[in-house]
């Protein structure tokens, strides 16, 4: 019995959690100021995109300032932080947990 409550949970939990999508997007010629902690945020999944391989991803998600930061949920846009004018994130690894935590605590 406790085996199978086990499974459910994270069964359920893995539904929950892979709903929710962090992505950076940036460029090679601005990777000294990228985020290098975005593989540290939990209960969602990262990725990260190059802005000047990837053309079609800066025009779908009109990327004008690199870095930027944008949380989804089941492919909605939830947040978006950019950079400031220096091109540096602003946006602390707690700030973007803290929207991540908000997001996967709305879907239950």
């Amino acid at each position: 019995m406790k085996k199978l409550l086990l499974l459910m949970f994270l069964s359920i939990s893995t539904i929950c959690f892979s709903q929710v999508k962090v992505i950076q997007f940036n460029a090679n010629w601005n990777s000294a100021n990228g985020v290098d902690w975005l593989s540290k945020l939990t209960d969602c999944r990262t990725d990260q995109i190059d802005i000047a391989i990837n053309k079609e991803a800066q025009a779908k998600y009109k990327i004008v300032v690199v870095p930027t930061i944008i949380v989804f949920n089941h492919g909605e846009e939830v947040k978006r932080y950019q950079a400031n004018i220096m091109m540096q994130m602003e946006a602390k690894l707690e700030d973007i947990q803290t929207i991540v935590d908000e997001t996967v605590m709305e879907s239950f």
